[in-house]
């Protein structure tokens, strides 16, 4: 289960909305086959693992034990259920490390096996299992994206010093471990003050993934067409007070009401648009608003430890959160968090 596990994480970033799934065909201790989720509308885990047997072994698949990190799915979606395909290629027995939540197939594809007569077990390595895809379990569960926040302030706690230059505060190692993280989130967004301010591209161009979707507030639509944020390269959508609906296939509006959380609007929002996770980069006080709501999952903090910006404008607070681990980056601390 932890050879399917480390398969699973080789579709991160490229297979959401569907979960990151590993498995692994396992004959009388030998692996005969493996594989993993590779791409989003393409064939599953389970199907790449059996179609990866070797023409020698395959008489052997159906006297062998295919182990699974998530249930395989009973249902009809852009490929076929994995689960008939078990047990059309009579593969006696499945592991399965835990259920999966998604409507469509939780507990259906194992009560599909047991009925055909498979012999099925379940929860082995569960929590691991399901932290690997926590993002798919929060979004099916809580009715929600997951929420990651992440800032970099300087050895003094300011994300931006006086006036209206940009800082440059993480070094470019960071930079590229941050353009990681976008690839690895279904979304990433931004207040109006930072749009303004920063006029970032928000892509993951310093790493080989894929763009998020872009999200930015400006409530009374008062962001100029300028900024790269519209430079309709990814898609993009902008949450307002004024306009809803689309500007062509890449950018488009979404109306949210004037008299109640921001922060839970855009979750209920987000979760409508079946965006599963989201990054939030700033500024600071729409940070502040995700954390004072309790609306977050995990957040990453980093500081330059070696720079100190007099006056300018305070990082976010996390109070009396403990820290869950932290690594360093030449002067660059990064401090993980996570909402218990």
């Amino acid at each position: 289960m932890r050879r399917c596990l480390e398969l699973a994480r080789l579709g991160a970033g490229h297979v959401a909305p569907n979960p990151m799934v590993g498995a692994v065909l396992v004959y009388e201790d030998r692996i005969i086959g493996e594989g993993y989720h590779q791409l989003y509308g393409k064939a599953h885990a389970e199907v790449n693992c059996i179609n990866s047997v070797k023409e020698e072994d395959q008489a052997l698949i159906g006297r062998s034990t295919i182990y699974v990190s998530l249930e395989p799915c009973a249902h009809y979606g852009k490929t076929p259920p994995c689960a008939d395909l078990i047990i059309a290629r009579g593969i006696p027995r499945v592991v399965v490390g835990c259920r999966d939540p998604f409507p469509e197939v939780d507990g259906k594809g194992i009560e599909k096996l047991r009925a055909a007569g498979v012999e099925v077990t379940v929860g082995v390595l569960e929590a691991e299992c399901k932290e690997l895809n926590k993002r798919f379990f929060t979004f099916h569960t809580q009715h929600r994206p997951y929420i990651v926040l992440k800032w970099a302030q300087s050895m003094n706690g300011r994300i931006a010093g006086v006036g209206e230059g940009r800082v440059l505060i993480s070094n470019e190692y960071t930079n590229r471990l941050v353009h990681r993280w976008r690839s690895e989130e279904a979304a990433i967004l931004v207040g109006t003050r930072t749009a303004l301010a920063d006029d970032p591209a928000l892509t993951a161009r310093l790493w080989n993934g894929p763009d998020p979707v872009r999200l930015v507030i400006d409530k009374e639509l008062r962001l100029p067409g300028s900024l790269q944020l519209f430079d309709r390269k990814v898609r993009t959508i902008v949450f307002n007070l004024v306009r809803h609906g689309e500007d062509g296939p890449m950018l488009s509006y979404y109306q949210l009401a004037g008299d109640s959380s921001l922060v839970h609007q855009l979750s209920v929002a987000l979760y409508q648009l079946k965006i599963q996770s989201v990054l939030v980069e700033g500024g600071a006080r729409l940070l502040q608003s995700f954390i004072d709501e309790g609306y977050w999952d995990e957040a990453r903090v980093i500081t330059n430890t070696k720079l100190e910006l007099p006056g300018g404008l305070s990082a976010p607070a996390l109070d009396t959160i403990q820290p869950i681990s932290r690594e360093d980056l030449f002067a660059d601390t990064i401090v993980y968090y996570k909402n218990i």
